[in-house]
């Protein structure tokens, strides 16, 4: 069943502009050199996500998503959003940007599609429990749940909000990416029901094409995955590893690896697009930075002592980073260290 969502209050005034697949970080990058800063708090602790494109940034707080524009400068924002999207019962877990949509998942098991620049929004229900993961890409929605089930779904106007397939994942899915390509897309599951957290799958057909890797220990669940290319992609969790993977070398064995080294659980992941990652690690709001020619970490950041939280999801542009904690939004700033 289809229902309207709440409008929202603030008309948007978002330009969309499409993210280069390579950013050129700072120099300072590389050298640690940054100032720290807190651009938000809120109230009670949340699992806040977060989304980057132009000079806007959306966050998720409780059940809304809100859009900030950031100052010329990058390193503040304007605390009256452009724009609030409402209408889940409880919490947005995940959401993306596409193209001039903002797709949510919720812990109501439901799935929000808002207009960036406009007031059309509608929510169906999607799954059982909470819609853990969404992504959007060439007229397809995929959803993740903990209802041990991924879904395909339209949304052109004919079949908005039909299910196009159903696949029983046999375990929790806790995130999800499409192809590049938009011919398939990766499922990462908490590796307690299925030898494999990270499966491939046909988005027209919904059968299982490939699983990569083996021999993971049970809970090594996958908590972000990011395509790079149609053939790489990364993947980081509970084991405490980033991983590479090229499907063109092996579905087996990732190309490389990166340990989190006080054997936190990492709640997510980010490239340049070239050597730079980014990590947020599951205590004391630690990021990471990464080249990966080296093994080690480059630097760390801890955005949260001495109140522990992960960093439950971070972006970055050429000069700053930002990363979303249980309690606040920090950016490190690496334009002026």
């Amino acid at each position: 069943m289809v229902l309207a969502l709440q409008t929202p209050r603030f008309p948007a005034r978002v330009t969309n502009i499409p993210v280069k697949e390579r950013v050129k970080v700072s120099q300072n990058w590389r050298r640690g050199r940054c100032r720290q800063g807190t651009l938000l708090k809120w109230r009670r602790n949340l699992m806040p996500w977060m989304q980057l494109e132009g000079g806007c940034l959306y966050l998720s707080q409780a059940e809304d998503i809100h859009a900030y524009q950031l100052c010329p400068d990058g390193s503040s924002l304007h605390r009256r959003p452009l724009a609030i999207f409402s209408g889940h019962e409880e919490d947005v877990c995940r959401f993306v940007l596409a193209s001039s949509h903002v797709v949510s998942g919720g812990g109501d098991g439901k799935i929000g599609l808002h207009k960036i620049n406009g007031t059309f929004s509608i929510k169906f229900s999607a799954h059982e429990q909470e819609v853990n993961c969404v992504d959007c890409q060439g007229g397809v929605i995929v959803s993740g749940s903990r209802d041990r089930t991924a879904k395909v779904w339209s949304i052109s106007s004919s079949q908005l909000g039909q299910c196009l397939h159903t696949i029983q994942t046999e375990d929790r899915v806790w995130s999800i990416a499409i192809s590049p390509l938009l011919s398939s897309f990766v499922t990462g599951t908490a590796c307690c029901g299925h030898v494999s957290p990270l499966r491939i799958w046909d988005l027209t057909s919904g059968q299982l094409m490939t699983h990569l890797g083996r021999d993971f220990h049970r809970g090594a669940g996958v908590l972000d995955v990011l395509y790079e290319t149609p053939s790489t992609l990364l993947s980081c969790g509970y084991d405490t590893y980033i991983r590479y993977w090229d499907i063109r070398t092996s579905s087996q064995k990732c190309v490389m690896e990166w340990e989190e080294p006080h054997d936190s659980a990492l709640y997510c992941v980010r490239s340049d697009g070239n050597h730079m990652l980014a990590s947020g690690s599951s205590y004391y709001g630690v990021v990471r930075l990464w080249d990966r020619r080296q093994k080690g970490c480059l630097h760390a950041f801890s955005l949260s002592s001495p109140t522990s939280s992960p960093v439950y999801c971070l972006r970055f542009s050429t000069t700053h980073l930002y990363a979303a904690v249980a309690s606040a939004l920090h950016v490190l700033d690496f334009k002026t260290p």
